[in-house]
């Protein structure tokens, strides 16, 4: 049981401030998790990885020479919010472009495509490889699907080491789609684990029994099996890994016997020794093999056995030298220490001299939010009772937390006469990071590429607007994967984002055309009811869905709604002043 903690909500900040004070000669906190503390050469690729704490020696753990340049930390078991991995990004960016590499989990999916959105629309390059090595969480001509486990450590080492040699981000990005291709884990678990300040473990496995393809979130296995011997287990997760041997695969494999958090490294060892005999037997040759903790899942009592199958060029790159503070290989030459602005810098380099068109368009966003959080609010428990039908029933929560900081985020930023674009960038930040989950990610992520659309202009047109609406409506798609018919926001944003261009692309004034798009969306919205879901947590339970609409796309709609009267308002009121002066 993890029981050493002043306040269990504390837990994973204050254990990331811990580990940060252990290791400086490695690492520097930062915003969000920790990057390098010791010079990177300029022009190189950074290697951002991350996801959510309790996994040490993942994901911080591994940040240092050969391996990752920087770590985006979440809260236990939980994805870092999309402004934390971008800090962490901007932080750790050298010129040479950003590859993030973490588990292909829903959450750190969007998180991290969000960050990727903005950094890529600032300039900086970033690709992403997502790690999907666990073969019990998804067939293999599905491997898309599958979960990172314990292969994170294969990818993140060997696109560290291509990047610590100096290759592009092209290269750096193909090596570690090829690891990944390469790699094959699969777990097991003898009971769960249990978080800081819990009274249980998540789940407990039947005395006697083992679970069979367990994740690393607390998540049990898909199968309960009588307790086997050491030499039966090895036997058994070697022929499992061999079953799903990848294509056109040598003979050469690294073994990584990866302990969960209770196994204790006699254990471990002994049935290292096993899984070697197993692997000769088949005809495979062993190759700079790990046994030990690499990704823990907190206090978890369970192994996992990860095969990555090398070829030349992967065998290079996982030879090379890494010196990490869980994570070492070889030798490198002592790195100087790296110049850590300080937060007056900061704010010096981040300084904007904002136009007055755009601090006004900044000022108008502000109000236009405190709108949209007035919405949220009056239709909180109705969004949260449609939500119940077929999900979890948090989505007025949900959209409650994140507008209510992303409007507080917005009239901060436009009473200090920021631009349009810090305005509504400040806003999405906030929303993702304060409501977090699916709906968190999206909002937050449209709202910043509006804001990025809009720039900060001396002067703005009818283009402008139409330029942030389509930036809005493709960072969500692009994002969410999610397309018409799904039964999502996107039902109703495709209506509202077409009838605005239509109308705007005839001669339409702005505001009539934002309340055509907004009849669009809402006629829209309440035509989902006849969808089956196709994505997200309503998906499993379709046919309850059936007959209602679906939440996120009736917020969407209520949302567009109120946001075109008060553009009208506003109109007519800035109109009858004119009148009267």
């Amino acid at each position: 049981m993890t029981q050493i903690f002043d306040n269990p909500a504390h837990f994973a900040d204050e254990a990331l401030d811990g580990f940060v004070a252990a290791n400086r000669e490695y690492v520097a906190r930062v915003d969000g998790g920790v990057v390098r503390s010791t010079e990177v050469p300029s022009g190189r690729v950074a290697l951002v990885v991350g996801g959510g704490s309790g996994h040490y020696p993942a994901f911080a753990g591994l940040v240092g020479p050969g391996l990752a340049t920087a770590s985006a930390c979440g809260n236990m078991f939980a994805s870092p919010a999309a402004g934390q991995v971008y800090r962490v990004a901007k932080a750790a960016n050298a010129g040479g472009g950003v590859l993030l590499s973490y588990g292909n989990y829903a959450g750190d999916v969007l998180h991290f495509g969000q960050a990727q959105l903005r950094l890529n629309a600032e300039g900086i390059e970033t690709r992403t490889v997502l790690v999907t090595d666990d073969i019990a969480s998804a067939p293999l001509d599905q491997i898309e699907k599958r979960r990172g486990i314990a292969g994170d450590l294969t990818v993140f080492k060997i696109a560290g080491a291509a990047a610590e040699a100096g290759l592009s981000l092209d290269e750096v990005e193909r090596l570690a789609i090829r690891t990944n291709l390469h790699t094959r884990s699969l777990g097991v678990a003898f009971d769960g684990c249990t978080l800081p300040g819990a009274a249980e473990p998540l789940f407990h496995v039947p005395a006697g029994q083992m679970s069979l393809g367990l994740g690393i979130h607390g998540e049990p296995g898909i199968s309960e099996h009588p307790m086997p011997t050491a030499s039966e287990l090895a036997e058994l997760l070697v022929s499992r890994l061999l079953e799903d041997r990848p294509e056109a695969a040598g003979n050469r494999v690294v073994p990584i016997v990866n302990g969960l958090g209770t196994v204790k490294y006699d254990e471990l060892f002994l049935l290292f020794g096993k899984i070697e005999k197993v692997l000769v037997s088949a005809g495979l040759e062993v190759v700079e093999p790990e046994c030990g903790e690499l990704v823990t899942s907190l206090d978890m009592s369970g192994l996992s056995l990860t095969l990555l199958w090398l070829d030349e060029e992967l065998e290079r790159y996982w030879a090379a030298p890494a010196d990490t503070p869980a994570f070492k290989k070889g030798t490198l030459a002592p790195r100087a220490r790296r110049a850590q602005a300080g937060p007056e810098e900061v704010v010096a380099a981040d300084a904007e001299e904002p136009a007055a068109a755009s601090a006004h368009l900044g000022r108008l966003a502000a109000a236009v939010l405190a709108q949209v959080r007035d919405v949220v609010v009056e239709h909180e428990e109705e969004l949260g009772r449609l939500d119940a039908i077929a999900g979890d029933g948090d989505h007025g929560i949900g959209m409650r937390r994140g507008v209510d900081a992303a409007a507080a985020a917005a009239e901060a930023m436009a009473a200090a006469g920021s631009s349009v674009a810090r305005v509504l960038t400040a806003a999405g930040e906030a929303w993702s990071e304060r409501a977090g989950g699916t709906s968190g990610a999206l909002w937050g992520s449209a709202v910043i590429a509006a804001g990025l659309a809009l720039g900060n202009r001396a002067s703005y047109r009818g283009e402008d607007a139409a330029d942030a609406v389509t930036a809005f409506t493709a960072a969500i798609t692009e994002l969410g994967k999610a397309g018409p018919g799904d039964k999502t926001m996107v039902d109703a944003l495709l209506p509202f984002r077409d009838a605005f261009l239509r109308n705007l692309d005839g001669g339409t004034q702005v505001a009539k055309s934002l309340a055509a798009a907004a009849v669009a969306a809402q006629e829209a919205a309440e035509k989902t009811s006849e969808l089956r879901p196709l994505k997200g947590r309503a998906r499993p339970l379709a046919e309850k869905s059936l007959g209602h609409p679906d939440p996120g796309a009736i917020s969407f709609g209520l949302i567009a709604q109120r946001i075109s009267t008060y553009i009208d308002s506003e109109l007519a009121a800035a109109a009858g002043k004119g009148a009267r002066a």
